[in-house]
């Protein structure tokens, strides 16, 4: 596989959906609820379509996991696109939230591109190559300390299903950190980890287009990443324990029921 083609079309097909996110930031004209409040914007959908199409166009063969538009089938090379993460934020017209794009060999991750268009923030992480924001290196914070420890967190929207265990989970991490931040976008979260403003980040019921692309990033940054249990991540798993590897096993006692 040519990575240095796979980074090229990532990086492009980012930015072209990044494109498409600022020209309607602000601007929205309609929104659907894909759930009670699961939502779903014209934005979205045109992302969507510049990121498929500019892909496409290179690899015609590939195949395509996407939120809005599901599966395109293919060969055991697959890309993974969230064309908005964190679209609640962009509904409100609030700056955090990014464009996540992944690439994988059946399971296997292999790079990710993580653009934040609104403060031109991207990061990329190719395996065996590290991660980088805008071009330039990153690795994860060295705090060793919980107590010392800032951490991030999500709530899914069908939070109010597991309201109890959620909000349990929160308790205990914000009682032993330094404190606990909910930005709304997971491919975000896990770039902050990745390049050290948080140290921990834990979230559940999660797609692979929310993690596919920052757990790479991460992990190339030299973080740790999990299920709650402490088993490996994998692309299909729907809960996601990430730390600077540090402070992981004192994280993962706190995720505990």
């Amino acid at each position: 596989m040519d990575m240095q083609r796979i980074k090229r079309v990532g990086t492009a097909a980012a930015v072209n959906g990044g494109r498409v996110l600022t020209e309607h930031f602000g601007k929205l004209r309609s929104v659907r609820k894909k759930e009670a409040i699961d939502l779903v914007t014209e934005a979205d959908l045109r992302s969507e379509a510049a990121i498929i199409e500019t892909i496409t166009r290179a690899f015609p063969e590939h195949a395509i996991l996407a939120e809005e538009s599901g599966i395109r089938e293919g060969g055991d090379a697959r890309w993974i696109v969230d064309p908005l993460d964190g679209t609640t934020n962009f509904v409100h017209n609030l700056p955090l939230f990014c464009v996540s794009i992944a690439f994988a060999i059946a399971e296997d991750v292999l790079a990710g591109f993580v653009l934040a268009p609104m403060t031109g923030e991207l990061f990329v992480g190719v395996k065996g190559e590290g991660a980088r924001l805008n071009g330039m290196p990153i690795t994860v914070s060295d705090t060793a300390a919980l107590t010392d420890s800032l951490l991030v967190t999500g709530f899914p929207y069908d939070h109010q299903t597991l309201f109890d265990s959620l909000m349990a989970r929160f308790g205990r991490c914000l009682a032993a950190s330094q404190g606990v931040r909910r930005l709304g976008s997971a491919a975000l979260d896990l770039c902050y980890v990745a390049c050290g403003r948080f140290e921990g980040f834990w979230e559940q019921h999660l797609k692979p287009w929310d993690t596919a692309a920052g757990f790479i990033i991460a992990s190339e940054a030299g973080a740790r990443t999990t299920v709650f249990s402490g088993a490996p991540y994998c692309i299909d798993a729907d809960e996601i324990a990430c730390t600077n590897d540090r402070i992981h096993d004192d994280l993962l006692n706190l995720l505990e029921l």
